[in-house]
């Protein structure tokens, strides 16, 4: 999920980052970055597809189950989770405010 840039995976910050500088820049590389990053999602889509649901070609592997419902419904939950949080935030960010500025109050005095 992260290296097709989906929010809230560090690949969508790292995407949401550098498009808007690189057009703040100049428009050609910022088109050229954006392209980049689509036909790199593009390809990680196809290799994704190949890999995992390609044929088998390995008789061990072939006899390996698929995941139970149990599995997919956690995996469905922590999926959902990950892009409830990139794309409502607040709540998650709220809860770590207070720890965040204490931190930069100890960071920012002088340790010598």
């Amino acid at each position: 999920m992260a290296n097709a840039g989906l929010p809230g995976t560090a690949g969508f910050v790292g995407e949401w980052m550098v498009i808007p500088g690189a057009v703040k820049h100049n428009f050609w590389i910022g088109t050229g970055a954006a392209t980049a990053l689509i036909l790199g999602a593009s390809y990680t889509l196809w290799m994704v597809k190949r890999v995992y649901f390609g044929p088998v070609a390995n008789d061990n592997v072939r006899t390996l189950t698929d995941i139970s419902a149990r599995e997919f419904l956690m995996l469905g939950i922590l999926a959902a989770a990950v892009l409830y949080m990139g794309v409502h935030p607040k709540p998650f960010t709220d809860i770590m405010n207070a720890s965040v500025a204490d931190f930069l109050k100890h960071v920012a005095v002088s340790k010598l």
